[in-house]
């Protein structure tokens, strides 16, 4: 009757159940607890899976290039990363009302891990988050035009709840980019949010995107109203360097 009721779980997809009912009997667990009770530790159990499920399946899709949770962010003051305002971030207050969070700073201070903290959260929050590092979006939406998969690429980034664009501005666009890139904001403008980061300033992103009239277009579609964190101090790779060069030598 146990093992023909176990079964049953699994056949329903009800893996949350059956681990929980299956446990309980080994260790006795069942013994005392009333009907309601029982009903009520298989439903949270169930629940509990299937939440954590869901969070695994997006982390998945979102693609990280890291791994980052808001638990392991540095908050040292010559970082300049307000605490205060970070935690404001992981409520996501941001993602619901579509705004977007503009992360800037020299190469190695952390940007890309702040960002990707962000999405984690995001995920763990039950939104739809896409990685993505701009070079190399760039490079495969270019491939998309060739093999027919743009549109395809382009309907999955509009999908997303929140777009992480890493690394914005490492090189000049071409007219193809600057285009592709204009579909992509125009698509999530007052629709869905955005985190681009950059070893650039802000006030330097119009020269990388070049051509005058797109440039003003896209640049007043991300920057209005935007988060601005302008990470500083040492780069993180540099003080990871030197902290283990300081326990080797201990």
């Amino acid at each position: 009757m146990t093992q023909e009721t176990l079964e049953k779980l699994k056949k329903l997809k009800l893996f949350g159940m059956a681990r929980t009912y299956q446990t309980s009997l080994e260790n006795d667990k069942l013994l005392g607890l009333s009907t309601d009770e029982l009903i009520k530790m298989l439903v949270e159990s169930e629940w509990d899976d299937r939440t954590n499920r869901n969070i695994e399946r997006r982390l998945t899709n979102a693609k990280f290039r890291y791994q980052s949770n808001i638990e392991n962010i540095d908050f040292s003051a010559d970082r300049n990363l307000d605490r205060n305002q970070f935690m404001r971030f992981a409520e996501c207050t941001y993602v619901r009302k579509h705004e977007n969070i503009l992360i800037t700073g020299s190469t190695g201070i952390g940007k890309s891990h702040v960002a990707t903290a962000l999405g984690h959260q995001a995920c763990t929050l039950g939104f739809k988050v896409f990685y993505a590092n701009m070079a190399k979006l760039f490079s495969k939406l270019k491939m998309g035009k060739a093999d027919g998969s743009y549109i395809r690429e382009i309907a999955r980034i509009e999908r997303q709840d929140l777009l992480i664009l890493d690394d914005f501005g490492l090189m000049p666009m071409d007219n193809q980019n600057r285009s592709a890139l204009m579909e992509i904001i125009e698509d999530r403008h007052t629709k869905a949010s955005m985190i681009i980061t950059s070893q650039l300033p802000v006030n330097c992103w119009h020269d990388v995107i070049g051509e005058k009239t797109i440039a003003d277009a896209i640049l007043d579609r991300i920057v209005h109203d935007a988060h601005r964190v302008e990470l500083k101090g040492e780069s993180m790779r540099k003080v990871k360097g030197k902290q283990k060069e300081i326990e080797t030598l201990n």
